[in-house]
């Protein structure tokens, strides 16, 4: 069982964790994924000190292999001394903001700080918000490392942090690697994720420099004054644990982004599909831009409620819609439960796909829920399971779509960029871009 968190306490020695075999001799941690080399690294913090503390190391091999690199720091720790009689909350929050500068100096004395400004102890009041922060500084992650604390670190703060970067990992396609930093104090090492955890070996030279770092954080290594409100947060029990030679990451799979989800759960109608004259009108636009009155088999990919679905399934012989978020399957499923030949699937693309090939493949409103590493996969499959002749139609929102990479015009630019079938019908307006992608000899002749 692992131990609630606390900073007090005799905790876990660092021996206790040395004896361990699997200490120091897990897989090692790789700056290139596959074929991918790492050129960036971001790193995220709760609170200053636990970049020093999980990744000063990663931090420093990283600066000196010329991998450009950044720290998010989200609070300024101001509430490390809630009780202090010598400094305010405020005082302590400018306090340890300097430090955090001078360690990341220390560190990687190139790289910028990124401060969110989220109140100590309210990171997952903020969680959404720091997700859309990340998002926007990493844009298409393929290329980059994002190290955060680890979701099961025991401390609120860390967790949400973590939880926050997994979400962005997911929606950037950044390589996600979080360090625990209080799960070495807490609990036992029989109940650690050996079998997800991998290695950095330290040079001594960045051993040396990741202790210097640690020590920058004099508010936190040392105590404020004599009096016990201004007491040591991080006693050497503690510190030993990161003077040594190696650190250790999580590399477990981030969960699946459940955001979407929560939007269906949370309303029976999240996007006005029923009510807003745009939603009413974009499936008009839609249906009028197919080349065909008819298709054998076509596939909606991101079908939300069904709305477009059950107008969509007049047109064809067989219909195959799929969504992500259980919610919006079990909404289109009962408002699909009495059209004929369409069937309903829940289904996590590109990484779930449906069976068989299709004549028509429509995405619409979904393309830039998808990182751009996962839209290529989409695009693949697509191109897979188009029967020959087939027809792919594009369907998107144009202005900025917060907390993804994405907006419609990328999407449809990527699309247009791909070995499927050429744009043969393109219409946009403010707010919405429609795109068919088709061969030439599947266009219909004028009639004469």
């Amino acid at each position: 069982m692992t131990a609630s968190f606390t900073h007090d306490g005799a905790g876990t020695d660092a021996d206790s964790w040395r004896r361990h075999p699997r200490w120091g001799a897990v897989p090692e941690l790789h700056l290139v994924n596959g074929e991918v080399p790492c050129s960036r690294l971001v790193v995220v913090a709760a609170h200053p000190d636990d970049e020093s503390l999980g990744a000063g190391g990663l931090i420093a091999t990283a600066a000196a292999s010329g991998l450009a690199v950044y720290v998010v720091l989200l609070t300024a720790g101001e509430a490390s001394h809630p009780e202090s009689p010598t400094l305010a909350r405020h005082a302590l929050a400018t306090r340890r903001l300097a430090e955090a500068e001078r360690a990341l100096g220390i560190l990687a004395p190139e790289a910028p700080l990124v401060f969110l400004g989220a109140g100590d102890g309210g990171v997952s009041d903020v969680e959404a918000e720091v997700t859309t922060s990340l998002v926007d500084l990493i844009g298409d992650g393929r290329s980059t490392l994002l190290a955060a604390p680890w979701r099961h670190d025991g401390h609120p703060d860390h967790e949400a942090a973590g939880r926050a970067a997994a979400a962005a990992a997911l929606r950037t396609g950044a390589r996600l690697a979080e360090y625990p930093v209080w799960m070495w104090h807490k609990d036992r090492p029989d109940d650690a994720p050996w079998p997800q955890m991998r290695r950095l070996d330290l040079s001594p030279q960045v051993t040396q420099r990741k202790w210097l770092a640690i020590h920058a954080h004099a508010t936190q290594v040392q105590p404020l004054s004599s009096l016990p409100e201004d007491g040591v947060l991080l006693p050497g029990r503690v510190l030993a644990h990161f003077n040594a030679p190696v650190e250790h990451f999580v590399t477990e799979a981030a969960p699946a982004d459940d955001a979407l989800d929560e939007l269906h759960r949370a309303e029976a109608d999240p996007w006005g599909v029923d009510v807003r004259w745009y939603e009413e009108r974009k499936r008009h636009l839609t249906l009028a831009a197919l080349p065909r009155p008819r298709f054998r088999r076509a596939l909606e990919i991101g079908c939300s409620r069904g709305a477009l679905a059950e107008q969509l399934a007049a047109r064809c012989d067989e219909l195959v819609a799929v969504d992500r978020s259980p919610a919006a399957v079990a909404e289109a499923r009962a408002r699909l439960a009495d059209t004929p030949d369409v069937r309903v699937e829940e289904c996590d693309v590109p990484g779930d796909w449906p069976a068989g090939r299709f004549d028509l493949v429509v995405v619409s409103e979904t393309g830039y829920f998808l990182s751009p590493g996962s839209l290529d996969r989409l695009i693949a499959r697509i191109s897979d399971s188009l029967e020959p002749g087939g027809t792919v139609l594009l369907c998107h929102w144009r202005h900025r779509v917060e907390g993804w990479v994405l907006d419609g015009p990328d999407v449809h630019e990527r699309f247009r960029d791909s070995p499927l079938p050429p744009e043969m019908a393109h219409y946009e307006d403010r707010d919405v871009e429609i795109s068919v992608l088709c061969p030439a000899a599947q266009w219909p002749e004028p009639s004469t």
